[in-house]
């Protein structure tokens, strides 16, 4: 079952590239999307209802929160997530990327980034194996909606060096 996920925050994005963890390639692509437990109360209500489906049909049995995709966020340490609640969703397969006129979406548009407004396309299912019983969700499709303000990169910017002159030594300029 499809569900769709209207203009949600994207955070964690793995769309054009699979994701890396630790230094290694997940061989996945992924998105987490932010949903604020007011303005998604739907969405997040037919979630938690296929996640109750998912147990008692598929793994016969409730699961430990840390094995769902679903997630609270006023339970995490992550500021942006309070009040708000996180699905991760994955695949193996590049999800499909479309703007809003439904036209492709490719990296070096530089579109989609960490923070942006997308709607998403999701389905969950239920994983019962050696690795053990998880509630997943997979990636299908992102469309983005509209700008938001970027979530940190923590990469450096012009703001951290200070000016100096051409007369200045750059090696020390550096260091004071």
């Amino acid at each position: 079952m499809s569900i769709k996920i209207k203009s949600a925050r994207l955070s964690f994005p793995s769309i054009f590239n699979t994701a890396t963890f630790g230094g290694e390639d997940t061989g996945k692509f992924e998105a987490t999307f932010i949903l604020d437990k007011k303005d998604h109360a739907d969405v997040i209500k037919e979630i938690q209802t296929e996640i109750a489906r998912l147990q008692k049909d598929e793994l016969k049995g409730k699961i430990p929160a840390d094995k769902i995709c679903l997630k609270d966020g006023d339970e995490s340490d992550r500021a942006e997530f309070a009040g708000k609640y996180t699905i991760k969703a994955s695949t193996k397969k590049r999800p499909l990327v479309i703007n809003r006129d439904k036209t492709p979406i490719v990296e070096q548009d530089n579109v989609i980034y960490a923070g942006c407004y997308v709607n998403g396309i999701i389905s969950l299912w239920a994983q019962n194996n050696q690795y053990g019983k998880r509630i997943n969700g997979q990636l299908d499709g992102v469309q983005f909606v509209r700008d938001g303000e970027p979530f940190s990169d923590n990469s450096v910017g012009v703001d951290a060096f200070d000016a100096f002159g051409d007369d200045d030594d750059t090696d020390t300029a550096f260091l004071n």
